[in-house]
């Protein structure tokens, strides 16, 4: 598989979004199908590591719901939207500011801690299975304008993530995989039972 002749294919398949915030980065020398790390606050781009060589295992349609899946996760990740958590950042860190000004030891410490608190929240919420169960319902919807059906999409994801587990050599699916794998199985009709999630604001 040429690397580059991929890229391409699969920006066509990313949300205008996804072309905007995220770049496709080779990454021959990891042991992950694709990964990414967690964004940072005003990070200007969010890079998507893929090893071509573990990555052309997977079938196609499975490669783009894969890509989607992270596209929709890395663009999902808010840092700055109106939040309880965010005002508590800003007024923290304002107070730090004004209160080192002020030469205020114990006022300082107090801003920081409320700004280190809220910021492990957002953390937390970013990083839930609430929020990759969101990223692939999204990530299905956006592949039902790329010519699949959701069923279709959802089985191309379910395969995907479990096609994933095997090639990189682990002996099963971490819990987040198998919750997601059981929410996948009831969208793709293969399953009564399936994970009740709701988007965050």
């Amino acid at each position: 598989m040429e690397p580059n002749i991929e890229i391409r294919r699969l920006l066509d398949v990313m949300p205008a979004s996804g072309r905007m915030m995220t770049k496709i980065v080779s990454k021959p020398e990891q042991k992950q199908v694709i990964d990414a790390d967690f964004p940072l606050p005003f990070s200007q781009e969010r890079p998507i590591y893929i090893n071509f060589d573990l990555w052309r295992r997977l079938t196609k349609p499975q490669r783009d719901l894969l890509l989607l899946q992270m596209v929709c996760w890395l663009t999902g990740v808010k840092w700055l939207q109106p939040h309880i958590y965010q005002g508590v950042i800003l007024v923290g860190f304002a107070g730090g500011i004004v209160e080192a000004v002020q030469a205020d030891i114990v006022g300082v410490v107090i801003a920081g801690g409320l700004t280190a608190l809220a910021a492990m929240r957002i953390w937390r919420i970013n990083k839930s299975q609430e929020s990759e169960l969101n990223a692939d319902t999204t990530a299905i919807k956006i592949a039902q304008r790329r010519g699949y059906s959701e069923t279709e999409a959802a089985q191309h994801l379910l395969t995907a993530i479990e096609t994933v587990g095997k090639i990189e050599g682990r002996s099963g699916l971490n819990f987040s995989e198998l919750i997601r794998c059981q929410n996948l199985k009831a969208i793709a009709g293969l399953s009564t039972v399936s994970i009740v999630h709701t988007r965050n604001s």
